[in-house]
């Protein structure tokens, strides 16, 4: 049986959100992202409810499928629980939340997934994501239509396929069981952090030689440099010796705070969740869709036709600007073959057409006239001058260079 050597959960409402809608849960044996969605009033509420229920299934069980049925089990009874609060507060109508939890059995953790929180593990040095994305963009990730770098910057990228709320009685959750070993590091995170982090960063950070509390911190710290436009939440365990002491549970973001319901609520407490009506909110929130084939196929031709505008606008820029560098490079050429410089050509004096530098392969000079001077039958000087070439404004300008060198030699 493994040891957790240390846990962490912190959780921060952003730099732009104006409450944390996001919860996050570290146990004896349980560890927790929930990110709620709904609006102001509404997702802080879902992911808080969600929190509480699950946070029950934090025990100890006989066996790795018994404590995979009792996670599982907690998170539909945590989506029934959301249905009945809905069903109460009519304003709440359209409130969920995503949650990624481990369960921790002896040398196994048992993971429960839905939404687009993520689990990311750090073995041997190498980072791994453990969860799928069950988001709009990932199923475009999947079926090759686009790469993970433009899925972070995708117009749908917020557009939920599964997640924890009144919409389905039974949502269906990922579940697995793997084994875990001593020197393993845990990551579970709200997309507050890995939609602003890149995943080399993240590598970064949990791969620093610092303890867990000190490694969440720096987590959020990054989400905040990068504008943290999003509610960010960071759980991390630490398996290993020697094991933590007994310490309560933590909790942060909204299920730490009071939920107060109705007339309940007043007067205002600056922590309390309100079950207050929906109040538009001047940041894009989550959208959920369920997973539907109309709806997929719907916004794979939407997506389609994006790319083929996309491409005619790139299309009429690269030739804009390519009509551009031959216009450029075409008066330039012209303006050369004004130019003329008096140099060598046979050992003797001669006249030539543009000037003396080459553009790659391409001459900007050819020879206009070759005359009968012998370049050695000049002085020293006038040798040299015409040797490393004599620039001349003008075909006249030239011949009158000719005539100077000529009469030199009188």
């Amino acid at each position: 049986m493994v040891s957790i050597k240390a846990s962490a959960a912190v959780s921060h409402v952003g730099r732009i959100r104006a409450n944390n809608q996001d919860s996050g849960y570290a146990g004896r044996r349980l560890f927790l992202v929930a990110d709620g969605m709904g609006g102001h009033a509404g997702g802080d509420v879902a992911s808080a409810i969600v929190t509480r229920r699950v946070a029950e299934a934090d025990d100890d069980y006989a066996s790795a499928p018994e404590a995979s049925a009792a996670l599982e089990g907690a998170l539909i009874a945590a989506n029934r629980r959301l249905a009945e609060t809905v069903s109460e507060h009519s304003e709440l109508t359209g409130m969920g939340t995503t949650a990624s939890a481990i369960l921790l059995h002896g040398d196994r953790v048992v993971i429960a997934h839905i939404g687009d929180s993520r689990i990311y593990l750090l073995r041997s040095g190498e980072l791994s994501q453990i969860s799928t994305d069950h988001t709009f963009v990932q199923r475009l990730v999947d079926a090759g239509r686009i790469t993970a770098e433009e899925a972070m910057v995708h117009p749908r990228r917020s557009v939920l396929m599964r997640v924890l709320g009144d919409v389905e009685a039974s949502p269906e959750i990922d579940s697995m069981v793997l084994d875990t070993r001593p020197g393993d590091r845990w990551l579970i995170c709200s997309d507050g952090l890995s939609g602003v982090v890149s995943f080399d960063d993240l590598h970064e950070q949990l791969s620093a030689d610092a303890g867990a509390k000190q490694v969440a911190d720096r987590l959020v710290k990054a989400s905040l440099d990068g504008g943290a436009p999003d509610n960010v939440t960071v759980v991390i365990l630490d398996i290993g010796d020697p094991p933590a002491p007994a310490t309560p549970p933590l909790v942060v973001g909204s299920a730490a705070a009071p939920l107060a319901f109705g007339a309940a609520a007043e007067p205002p407490r600056p922590r309390a969740i309100r079950l207050a009506p929906f109040r538009p909110h001047p940041v894009q929130e989550t959208h959920f869709e369920p997973d539907s084939a109309d709806y997929f196929d719907e916004i794979i031709e939407e997506d389609a036709r994006r790319r083929r505008r996309r491409r005619w606008v790139w299309g009429f820029w690269i030739f804009v600007m390519a009509a551009a560098i031959v216009a450029v490079v075409a008066l330039g050429y012209q303006w050369t073959q004004t130019r003329y410089y008096v140099g060598e050509s046979n050992g003797r004096v001669a006249i030539y057409q543009g000037i003396q530098q080459d553009l790659g392969p391409i001459s900007l000079h050819e020879l206009y006239r070759e005359t009968s001077i012998d370049v050695s039958e000049l002085r020293t000087y006038d040798q040299q001058r015409v040797e490393k070439t004599i620039s001349a404004g003008s075909l006249a300008d030239a011949a009158q260079i000719v005539a100077r060198l000529e009469e030199s030699l009188e």
